[in-house]
């Protein structure tokens, strides 16, 4: 089953539901300038990695691999304190480290313990897992410390607002636990199903994709956690 190509014309029609929100947020007076933001930096932002990709998955490039890993590893790093309005440089090198520590064994663990890539940096496999590894350890981290701080002004010891940071962070991954093949296929496995893979890889592939989340999520707000503590422990 060949992959189905979607027309500019018809793509145009994934916008119906964007547009009706947006005029609902016009209605309720909520502000549309964030919204707009949103919308034009996720069109220009998909489009160019379109071109960028096409070029590396051609390139074949150990080096050039390494490098989209990296920027990567520091984007991912640096969102993550978009909680905080201060201190995000201070904060930055415990961000990159646990990101690095968390994400990146995680990632040399699936691509070259279970996937076995060869090349090692066969890019039509590690910059999507990379980017799902990074960003689950980015969204964990974002949330931690927002939780963290608001149960540190609450008057809480380090050690009790850092469990519930933890404890918090780790809802939303535990909750798609609970919903994967139940409630939702998600973006993994569905594209391989789309793309004609028999079912049954496709749930091989989607669990490993579930706990290499997991395990980045849990290993690096652990060790961000760990790492801020004499800095947030006043």
């Amino acid at each position: 089953m060949d992959v189905a190509t979607i027309s500019v014309s018809r793509l145009a029609l994934a916008f119906i539901p964007v547009a009706i929100v947006v005029i609902l947020m016009w209605r309720w007076h909520l502000g549309l300038g964030r919204s707009f933001h949103a919308i034009a930096r996720m069109l220009l932002q998909l489009t160019l990695i379109g071109y960028v990709l096409v070029y590396i998955f051609q390139a074949e490039s150990g080096l050039i691999i390494c490098g989209v890993l990296a920027v990567m590893l520091l984007a991912a790093s640096w969102v993550a304190l978009n909680t905080v309005d201060l201190r995000k440089s201070s904060l930055f090198p415990a961000s990159l480290a646990s990101v690095s520590l968390g994400g990146g064994t995680t990632l040399l663990l699936i691509t070259q313990g279970v996937l076995q890539l060869d090349p090692w940096y066969h890019p039509s496999y590690m910059i999507p897992l990379a980017g799902m590894i990074f960003a689950a350890s980015m969204t964990n981290i974002s949330l931690a410390l927002e939780r963290l701080h608001a149960e540190l002004n609450n008057g809480l010891t380090f050690s009790r607002a850092r469990d519930i940071a933890f404890r918090t962070s780790m809802i939303p991954v535990i909750n798609s636990f609970f919903a994967v093949g139940l409630i939702s296929l998600p973006g993994m496995m569905t594209g391989q199903i789309l793309s004609g893979v028999s079912p049954l890889v496709a749930v091989r592939y989607q669990i490993m994709v579930m706990c290499m989340i997991f395990g980045a999520a849990g290993l690096s707000t652990v060790c961000f956690l760990t790492m801020i503590r004499k800095t947030e422990n006043v």
